[in-house]
């Protein structure tokens, strides 16, 4: 027991052996003290049976406020630790993020007599349940399962022998495509960009996988220069090919996936006033046996280089994050030709007050001849057909409800892709909303 029901019994316990308190009383005051125990952490439920002591005598008015005060400090102290099936547990943590979608987005075909049947559809975005946990030392365990999708995010054990150094072993995305890295939790434009999505998202012969979820070693690490300037880094050592599958995490390695790929990060960060922050940084990934023109030519001798340039800036109520991503595809269009597919996305936002914000976004991205489909870059959009570039808008806003752990998002998309990777002149367009409801904890 803690020192404050210590206090309580004693106080309790002198002043029956004051009064010379019946068999009877002594019972049902035991009873109540139990009660008063098991609520012991919230004082406004304990008030009734404060009061109910003080007219009976057991108390007086200043024990029973010195009680209270007790249990207000008591009840403002956070756990330290909790029990898991470890017997080494030291923390135990539990969290979820709950996304849900509303999507009305139709594709327009230039030229086409009927274009591809419109999305309008409700959707579960994410349902993410978060297990965290410490063995002591510096040894912990991150876990995250997505219900939504029957997948997941986060497995790793991590090692923190520094506050500014960690070591994750496991599954995780890695630091290279700052867009990708950062949670989802904290999206302001809903979804991520269509470029992002691009150079990360699985390889289907178009879209590169060259970044998100692997299965390795992960450093990372920060430096204080000053009291305004951190450096930041991160390295990585992963196999070649992106997760997403329980099949290839638990999959021996073949010969699309033998060669390890190496990724690393340098970033600069600059406190500003008025609790701002600017963070710059590059990152690049050199992925062997990754390349090729389809996804039947991985493990075929074509590699994959990876190159980004990235800033996200807040300074009161302005904010503002852009990206650029560049990747060498060696045989990315045929047996005898490279591509070298370039994008890039600038988003600014803005406070109205202090719980709607406005976010504007425009990407671009050229795939160098590699191709590119609206359905690849703009999240449940129609296809409209393999082209060679690609441009977009989103516009909307957020209403923080409750920061971001309860928030609600409305936007409209507009994208368009043009020129068919022969050159011919070609175009599509998808247009349309999206909305999303978020609480996490």
């Amino acid at each position: 027991a803690s020192d404050v029901y210590k206090r309580q019994v004693l106080v309790l316990l002198n002043l029956f052996h004051r009064t010379n308190v019946a068999i009877m009383i002594i019972r049902k005051l035991l009873f109540a003290v139990g009660a008063f125990v098991a609520v012991a952490s919230y004082a406004q439920e304990s008030g009734p049976l404060i009061e109910a002591l003080i007219r009976k005598g057991i108390l007086t008015n200043q024990e029973a406020e010195d009680l209270r005060a007790d249990m207000v400090r008591e009840g403002n102290q956070i756990p330290s630790i909790a029990t898991g099936g470890g017997k080494n547990t030291t923390r135990l943590s539990v969290g979820m993020r709950m996304q849900m979608q509303y999507v009305n987005l139709d594709t327009d075909i230039k030229g086409a007599a009927f274009g591809p049947v419109a999305t309008q559809h409700a959707l579960l975005r994410r349902m993410y349940l978060t297990l965290k946990a410490g063995v002591g030392g510096d040894w912990g365990a991150v876990m995250t399962y997505d219900f939504a999708s029957g997948g997941y995010d986060d497995a790793i054990i991590e090692w923190k022998p520094t506050p500014d150094l960690t070591f994750n072993f496991g599954l995780r995305k890695v630091n290279v495509v700052y867009e990708e890295r950062s949670t989802s939790g904290n999206l302001k434009s809903l979804e991520r960009s269509g470029i992002t999505r691009y150079f990360v998202e699985g390889n289907n012969g178009r879209r590169m996988g060259a970044g998100s979820y692997r299965l390795g070693v992960f450093l990372d690490g920060k430096k204080d220069l000053n009291a305004q300037s951190t450096l930041l880094y991160s390295a990585a050592v992963t196999n070649p090919e992106r997760n997403e599958s329980f099949t290839l995490s638990a999959g021996a390695g073949d010969g699309t996936s033998n060669t390890p790929a190496f990724w690393g990060s340098v970033g600069f960060q600059r406190k500003l006033p008025d609790l701002g922050l600017a963070t710059f940084g590059i990152g690049a990934g050199y992925l062997p046996d990754q390349g090729g023109f389809s996804t039947a030519t991985l493990g075929r001798g074509y590699d994959l280089n990876l190159y980004t340039i990235y800033a996200d800036v807040t300074s009161g109520r302005f904010g503002f994050m852009g990206e650029y991503m560049h990747a060498n595809v060696e045989g990315g269009i045929s047996v005898t030709r490279n591509a070298s597919p370039t994008g890039f996305y600038l988003q600014p936002s803005y406070l109205l007050t202090e719980t709607i914000e406005a976010v504007v976004r425009f990407q671009s991205l050229d795939t160098d001849g590699r191709g590119v489909n609206l359905s690849d870059v703009v999240r449940s959009a129609p296809s409209g057909g393999v082209m060679n570039k690609f441009s977009g808008w989103y516009a909307g806003g957020n209403w923080y409800l409750k920061g971001n752990d309860l928030k609600f998002q409305l936007g409209a998309e507009y994208g368009k892709s043009k020129d068919t990777v022969t050159g011919a002149p070609a175009e599509a367009k998808a247009v349309g909303v999206r909305s999303q409801m978020q609480i996490q904890f």
